[in-house]
């Protein structure tokens, strides 16, 4: 089968980040950036998926403008045998890029899809389950543990065996373990795996890897924005605390200074 896996470019996460002065988002001229961390650890599920022998092909794909071709060329050294860029100049919003995962999924026909559970920069944790929602397809979110397993299928077209994936995931009271139907749509936790570095000669080979570069109108899906960012403000800066001598005294600064009692 196929594995489908989306990745995002963001700004390197050891990056001290500036917000502009005019208040329109971050800077981001002359700033390193990377894939995002819970991608990496997508493209490494995937990979080990093909290394286990439940994978067949890796696909990964990016929405954004061209730069965003840098993170597909690493992804492609660290195992993927091939890349799709949506190019996009401006990054859209979650639902946006869900209806084009969907598109490409109507095209590749993947098994799995790998996605981080969330990117670092705008924190939406959205993109995973509206894929889901609109494709109509299992999803299991925050995965801790994906085991592929098999299973007699009296209906099944392959040789009486029909796919399932087991998907342990990450909630409030412990974990969960969830069995999905294959095709479905899987968002990774940090504590899947410890991603891999990609070797020099795996680096070189990538640039030979297919790249292939599609826009929103050939895979028919129209790029409209539903929200409108109003201010981006850096969180106010921490003041040095204050030694007190006695608890009354402590209880007079919160009474009266901080007055929260």
């Amino acid at each position: 089968m196929k594995v489908l896996v989306a990745i995002k470019r963001v700004i390197d996460p050891y990056v001290k980040i500036r917000v502009k002065s005019d208040g329109s988002g971050v800077e981001t001229n002359n700033v390193k950036m990377t894939m995002n961390p819970f991608c990496e650890i997508a493209v490494e599920e995937a990979v080990r998926l093909k290394e286990a022998g439940h994978a067949e092909e890796i696909i990964v794909v990016s929405v954004g403008d061209k730069s965003c071709q840098e993170q597909l060329r690493t992804a492609l050294a660290l195992g993927a045998d091939r890349a799709i860029h949506i190019d996009i100049p401006s990054s859209p919003e979650p639902l946006v890029v869900a209806k084009l995962l969907r598109a490409v999924m109507v095209i590749e026909d993947p098994g799995i899809v790998l996605l981080g559970k969330q990117s670092i920069d705008t924190d939406n944790n959205q993109v995973a389950q509206m894929l889901a929602a609109i494709t109509q397809r299992p999803q299991g979110t925050f995965a801790s543990e994906v085991t592929v397993v098999s299973e007699e299928s009296p209906v099944s077209e392959s040789n009486g065996q029909s796919n399932a994936v087991l998907v342990t995931r990450e909630i409030d009271g412990g974990l969960e373990t969830v069995k999905l139907n294959l095709p479905a749509i899987i968002s990774t936790d940090l504590r899947l795996n410890e991603p891999r570095y990609a070797s020099l000669p795996n680096i070189m080979k990538a640039k030979r890897k297919p790249l292939d570069v599609i826009t929103p109108e050939e895979l028919g899906v129209a790029v409209t924005l539903h929200q409108e960012v109003l201010d981006v403000m850096s969180p106010p800066e921490r003041v040095a605390g204050v030694m007190v001598n006695s608890v009354s005294e402590l209880v007079e600064k919160l009474k009266n200074e901080a007055k929260v009692i």
